[in-house]
């Protein structure tokens, strides 16, 4: 796998589950893209449920990033910023087209296909593998102070200054040939 935190500053950690995608595992097809064209893809987002997040933490913002998507600069399909430091779940699909399972506070950027929502993996058949990296980041600021039709890199470079800790679940998918 590409690493996608080779260049960033160094961070704590603390943990990440999910009742529909598996550390280490294969995305259902809940977690495929039927936008993308992938054949019972629903571009459902994961349920994710995290703990252990330094004291100090004020917000959390969550990504969704392909790093062996074929563009040079992978592939963003999701980012959540604002989410208050009291919330530690999503549900599933709470990354709908209006972000229905999200706090009030908390808001999606357009993803690459520049939708604020999540798109579900779409590996170009026959590409082989593509890693999907699930990050939760505990940040030390309560607001981002981003607009929110910023894109993922944004919040990414934004947000570089505030990490505090991450929460990292990765899974695999392959559209075959």
């Amino acid at each position: 796998m590409n690493d996608p935190f080779a260049r960033l500053p160094e961070a704590g950690t603390f943990t990440v589950t999910s009742t529909t995608v598996t550390d280490g595992g294969t995305l259902g097809a809940a977690q495929m893209s039927g936008l993308f064209g992938v054949p019972g893809g629903k571009d459902v987002s994961p349920q994710l449920s995290w703990s252990g997040a330094p004291e100090a933490t004020k917000s959390y913002a969550v990504t969704v990033y392909d790093p062996d998507a074929p563009t040079g600069s992978g592939f963003w399909h999701w980012a959540v910023a604002d989410i208050p430091a009291s919330v530690t779940s999503l549900p599933e699909g709470a990354g709908d087209d209006t972000g229905s399972g999200l706090p009030q506070s908390a808001f999606q950027l357009p993803n690459d296909a520049r939708q604020p929502r999540f798109l579900g993996a779409a590996p170009p058949a026959g590409h082989g593998p593509h890693c999907y990296v699930i990050v939760i980041h505990a940040l030390s600021t309560e607001a981002i102070g981003i607009p929110a039709d910023s894109t993922p890199a944004v919040l990414g470079f934004t947000m570089a200054s505030h990490i505090l800790a991450r929460a990292v679940l990765t899974a695999t998918a392959e559209t075959p040939a």
